[in-house]
């Protein structure tokens, strides 16, 4: 994943997050409404929302990545 100089407001992650829902393991998703629900800084927001692009298009090993960092943010949240 590039670097990306635009800044994504917790709508935009929200909104990711519903288009790419049905794809994302069970446990990922229980723990996003929680997230949700919280501030966080930008960085995070960001990351979050770069996690979450295209994660539908992306190949076993890649979500697996994907997976692992997900899981680190939103349980160390």
């Amino acid at each position: 994943m590039g670097e990306c100089k635009i800044d994504h407001s917790k709508e935009d992650v929200q909104k990711k997050f519903e288009s790419q829902q049905e794809y994302l393991p069970q446990d990922i998703q229980g723990s996003f409404s929680n997230f949700l629900m919280e501030e966080h800084t930008q960085d995070i927001l960001n990351e979050v929302f770069h996690l979450l692009k295209k994660y539908d298009l992306a190949n076993e090993d890649e979500r697996n990545e994907r997976n692992n960092r997900l899981n680190l943010i939103l349980k160390n949240l």
